[in-house]
């Protein structure tokens, strides 16, 4: 074999695979010169001369050999300067933090002193040694390579068994990636670095330990300028399942480092450049696979214009206005709200942010309000600077609401309002988390949509959590909660929709009623609800994906998404045209309900236009197959953005066309210029073919196949060597390059040529696609707006086609909503409760509530487990799901309009907060008395339990009184002390009297056979029952018979004395029946009083 020819081989197999274009176009080069050299020096000779020099040639020693390439003229390829890695070490600059950052990290480095009988002089050489066990391969051959010595073992002392380290000095590793990790960790300190190095992201030093503890993955050590250090790391494909572990479970910042070759045309030869591209935390998730795509990802700022002012004696703590800003990262959702401190907590859980950001001068004050507001609900908290030369705030805020009554409603869509200063504080600390967080990813806010608390329904912190509206108390998650029930919707972000609205509903009639319209067309049209849900199952989360492409994200199949939906869209509107045209040949009259939907669809822009131009471009495949135009090469290495990999398997395939062009994502059609390159390619395919025919034919080498591969370059296979070689090897056209038992490669001009012309055709396809790609996405970024207005009107649609559904399945009603405080449900149900109860094969008992403005107030008694709490908290679901557009269950519906929920069910302690459960009941009730409206609907349960009966009954009467005299709202007040009915006046017309003649009184009961059984009456109806029958609910738990005996024995006692007119009981009447119930337990057994077991 030729000597340069072989010098050759061994210089392409020195590149990697993934840099396959300049590894072959190298080889185009060197192959083209070795022939002309090999054409002009060989003199003529025979064929089977020439073959045997070829051989003979193939057995010299490697000293032989030339160590430099040769130009096409014979002259020889000038060297390479030194390569220090593209850093110059004056050009380094230092953070101020760097140098103490690297003497802290200088500890961490076990200390390991090696002796070596030869040392290095040369820093450079050291410098490429440590550079190419990193996986880089540098075109720099040395003949003197130091031989590494193994490691002396320690000394160990046998009788302490203390390993003897030996004394070193510490000398900071000095390497490029080593300088790069150092001052991205002097940067980013409150972050766990992740830098990637080649196909693995890595971390070192203290970290490393961290990381390797939190993911579970081994903990190593790697070599450093003579020292050992910390280090793991994992591949990129498990980058996001690591990331979900660190950052959603754990609540760390990650940085993370990307590598960027310095020069392209040299590829990863000429050295990397690395920096932080993105910081993720819980609140700037983008499009990770770990992201619940059925629920917002708030990030929150929140600022105040100033300090509270301390109360006097007498008065209430006055606090400055505070300014609320969040933004949904994945979806570009951005709002703004101006609130108070005392309704901050209840604005937090309904919001419910994955993360809060507070100025940095909060950090060292854990007892300002912020702070104890967000520690109390549990919420992940950040810190950081506002940046002082944002310019927001000036700008026109969209008050414009995503509903359809937008349409209806001008006096309130068009306005446009400037944002208050503590709203515009907000927003320059939301903006500058996201710049020092998202770095490369930043995407351009639009206006912030202004969110006000006269529009919508108030519900607060407790009530959302115990009326189960968004998760269970008990399990955590959905289910069991008032979401899991009604959520029938299709799409994802029709879903997160209705979350939002379930918790806040609507106080506008007119916005409510237009929803029910919309709710009651879909509802008596079957055909037509199944036919859009047919068409809803298709679409994709338009919202994230615009998003994904503002922040310079996305792929074809992201723009193939689109195209789908925009079509959908369209489908959509075509089906509700149909549907109503259909209606008027039948000559039905049309219902005032489709105003609504008219409305509805007068809001949807046309995209067609966007739709066909991406249809035009995009080239549709059977088999979802990810384009190599994506805007992730730069995180590659290749240095092409990912193109490389993708010419070398083009190359490597079959021969025939449909090999080469099967991969293509925008169509030749796109431009002129495409076209051309098409044409051209498709032309030297063509040749490439008949050149292959030719060769078969002509040598009678049927096995031949023209092939390329990164270590030989353009090359001729031949199969079956030993049956199709004889003519090749004795043509000087051919020179062999390799051999085995069963095939041989060979080098030919004609197709290293050829083969050169269609790699640099497909290079410019590629080139091309991608400057197409990037035109449709700024095509579909123009459009932004129009798209996400589309998306929040199909999000619409969908929330009010799962309310008809889920009135059709759940035999639903529509109410009739107005603007009065009166309630009036007969029938109603428990949504959540009587699901559960179907499930099981049992049915839920039903009741009607009535509260008018002559009787605002219902006082409730009766046994425990007998329905009183279900009562109370499906009053204020039903309230819910109608001021949310849906029909709700009931027979019949009758509500005025209710301007806050308010709820005091349920027991808890606080024990972190130093709060007993009495405690924690006294809060609340305290919050509602302060808070409540004369249109607010409060419901409560069992005030004053926690503590003495006359304790509870005072406060249990006082709260009464101020709901009734103070606060005008309606209530729902049930407690077991029927003592409170006599003190309200209750009469024989179960209603109070003097000042509380607007109270009225209802009670459940339990009905009991001859035998001892009974079961539970769920129906409510007037009266007062003065028994709460504790005793069978303690049965019903298995207490004891023993027990129960004598709690029955103790009771009938009481109830005598109570009968007798003694109300009040002294100490030795009550010793003298403890002694008694004692003595009775230890002489007889028998005596134990039971109660037949309840069927």
């Amino acid at each position: 074999m030729h000597p340069l020819l072989s010098q050759t081989r061994g210089c392409l197999r020195t590149g990697s695979r993934c840099h396959a274009h300049f590894a072959t176009r190298r080889a185009f080069k060197t192959s083209n010169a070795l022939y002309e050299e090999l054409i002009n020096d060989t003199p003529s000779a025979s064929s089977s001369t020439i073959t045997k020099k070829v051989a003979t040639r193939t057995k010299k020693k490697f000293s032989e050999l030339p160590k430099q390439l040769v130009n096409a003229d014979g002259s020889f390829v000038s060297p390479l300067p030194e390569w220090t890695g593209g850093l110059e070490v004056s050009s380094i600059t230092k953070h101020p933090d760097e140098l103490q950052l690297r003497e802290s990290m200088t500890q961490s480095i076990t200390k390991v002193r090696r002796s070596r009988k030869k040392k290095i002089d040369d820093a450079s050489l050291r410098e490429q040694a440590d550079d190419t066990a990193n996986g880089v391969a540098l075109d720099t051959h040395t003949d003197v390579i130091p031989k590494p010595r193994r490691k002396r073992k320690p000394k160990i002392d046998t009788a302490t068994k203390v390993v003897e380290e030996p004394v070193s000095v510490v000398n900071e590793p000095d390497t490029p990636l080593a300088r790069d990790i150092l001052g991205n960790l002097a940067r980013f300190p409150h972050c766990i670095l992740l830098t990637r190095v080649g196909g693995f992201y890595e971390s070192y030093f203290d970290q490393a330990a961290e990381v390797s503890r939190l993911l579970n993955i081994k903990l190593t050590t790697k070599s450093w300028g003579g020292q050992r250090v910390l280090m793991c790391g994992f591949p990129l494909m498990h980058l996001n399942k690591y990331l979900k572990v660190l950052v959603q479970n754990n609540k760390r910042f990650v940085a993370i480092c990307e590598e960027f070759v310095r020069d392209r045309s040299l590829g990863p030869k000429g050295g990397f450049d690395r920096r932080v591209t993105r910081i993720v935390t819980p609140g700037t998730l983008i499009d990770e696979p770990f992201l619940n795509p059925y629920e917002n990802n708030y990030l929150m700022a929140i600022t105040s214009e100033g300090e509270t002012r301390t109360a006097l004696k007498g008065e209430e703590p006055t606090s400055p206005p505070i300014g609320l800003a969040w933004i949904d990262v994945s979806t570009g959702d951005f709002f703004t709200q101006r609130t108070t401190l005392q309704a901050l907590r209840d604005e937090l859980v309904r919001i419910g942010p994955k993360e809060v950001v507070l100025d940095e001068d909060l950090k060292d004050k854990p007892g300002h309000e912020f702070r104890q507001a967000l520690d109390e609900e549990g919420f992940f908290v950040s810190y950081i600077a506002p940046r002082r030369d944002s310019e927001l705030g000036s700008e026109p805020v969209d008050t414009t609401s995503d509903d359809v009554v937008s349409h209806l409603e001008p006096a309130i869509a068009l306005k446009t309002a400037l944002l208050s200063s503590a709203e515009t504080t907000a927003v320059k600390l939301l903006t500058a988390f996201m710049h020092a967080n998202l770095l490369e990813y930043m995407p351009r806010l639009a206006s912030p949509s202004r969110e006000s608390s006269t529009g919508r329904m108030q519900i607060d912190a407790h009530t959302i959590k115990a009326l189960e509206i968004r998760e269970s108390m008990r399990e955590g998650g959905t289910t069991g909660s008032l979401l899991s029930v009604v959520k029938k919707t299709i799409t994802t972000s029709g879903t997160r929709l209705l979350a939002r609205w379930l918790c806040s509903p609507s106080t506008s009639v007119v916005e409510i009623n237009t929803r029910q319209s919309l709710v009651a067309l879909f509802k008596s049209r079957t055909h037509l609800r199944a036919d859009l849900v047919q068409y809803l199952n298709d679409i994709e989360d338009a919202a994230r994906i615009v998003q994904k492409f503002l922040l310079g994200r996305g792929d074809a199949s992201d723009l193939l998404a689109i195209c789908n939906t925009i079509n959908i869209w369209t489908s959509i509107q075509n089906r509700i045209r149909l549907e109503r045209e259909m209606e008027q040949r039948r000559g039905a009259p049309l219902e005032n309900d489709w105003a609504s939907l008219d409305a509805l669809l007068t809001r949807v822009s046309d995209l067609g236009d966007l739709a066909r131009t991406i249809d035009r471009a995009l080239a549709r495949r059977d088999q979802d197959t990810r384009s190599p135009v994506t805007d992730e090469g730069a995180a590659d290495s290749s240095g092409i953005d990912g193109f490389d990999s993708t010419l070398t398997d083009t190359l490597d395939g079959p021969s025939s066309p449909s090999g080469i062009q099967g991969n293509w994502t925008i169509k030749p059609e796109f431009s002129e210029y495409l076209t051309n390159l098409h044409a051209t390619l498709s032309d030297l395919v063509n040749r490439r073919e008949k050149l292959e025919r030719r060769l078969q034919a002509e040598y009678d080498a049927p096995s031949l196949t023209l092939r390329s591969s990164p270590a030989q370059g353009m090359h001729v296979h031949i199969g079956r060597a030993k049956r199709d070689q004889t003519k090749i090897k004795a043509d000087p056209q051919f020179i062999q390059i390799s051999e085995s038992a069963s095939t041989s490669i060979f080098f030919n001009q004609e197709w290293s040529q050829l083969g050169a012309q269609i790699l640099d055709t497909t290079t410019a396809i590629y080139v091309a696609e991608r400057e197409a790609f990037e035109t449709l996405r700024s095509e579909v970024n123009v459009h932004t707006s129009h798209l996400r207005k589309n998306a929040r009107i199909v999000d619409e649609l969908d929330v009010t086609l799962a309310f008809a559904n889920l009135a059709e399945e759940m035999n639903f009603v529509r109410p009739v909503v107005r603007e009065d405080t009166s309630y009036h449900v007969v029938n109603g149900r428990h949504p959540t409760v009587e699901l559960g109860l179907l499930t099981s094969g049992r049915v839920f008992t039903p009741n009607t509530v009535s509260l008018s403005t002559d009787a605002p107030i219902h006082i409730i008694t009766g046994p425990n487990m007998a329905g009183k709490s279900t009562l109370l908290r499906q009053t204020a679901l039903i309230t819910i799901l109608a001021q949310t557009g849906s029909f709700v269950p009931a027979d019949s519906a009758e509500i005025g309009i209710v301007d806050r929920v308010f709820s005091r069910v349920g027991a808890k302690d606080d024990l972190f907060r130093d709060r007993s459960t009495f405690m924690v009941e006294m809060l609340e009730t305290a919050d509602i008395l302060r808070r409540a409206t004369p249109k607010s609907l409060v419901i409560m349960d069992e005030v004053g339990r926690g503590t003495t009966v006359d304790d509870g009954l005072a406060i249990a009467f006082s709260a009464i009184h101020h709901l009734l005299n103070m606060n005008g709202c309606r209530v729902l007040f049930a407690t077991h002390f029927h003592e409170l009915a006599d003190m309200l006046g209750h009469s024989e017309e179960d209603k109070g009297s003097g000042l509380f003649r607007a109270v009225r009184f209802y009670c459940t009961d339990v009905d009991e056979t001859e035998d001892g059984y009974f079961a539970y009456s769920h129906r409510l109806r007037p009266g007062v029952n003065r028994d709460s029958h504790g005793l069978k609910v303690a049965q019903l738990a298995g207490m004891p018979p023993s027990a129960i005996g004598i709690a029955t024995n103790a009771m009938n006692w009481l109830k005598a004395r109570r009968s007798e007119g003694h109300g009040v009981r002294s100490k030795a009447e009550l010793r003298s029946l403890g002694q008694m119930l004692a003595e009775t337990q230890h002489s007889d057994t028998r005596q134990y009083i039971t109660v037949p077991s309840m069927l």
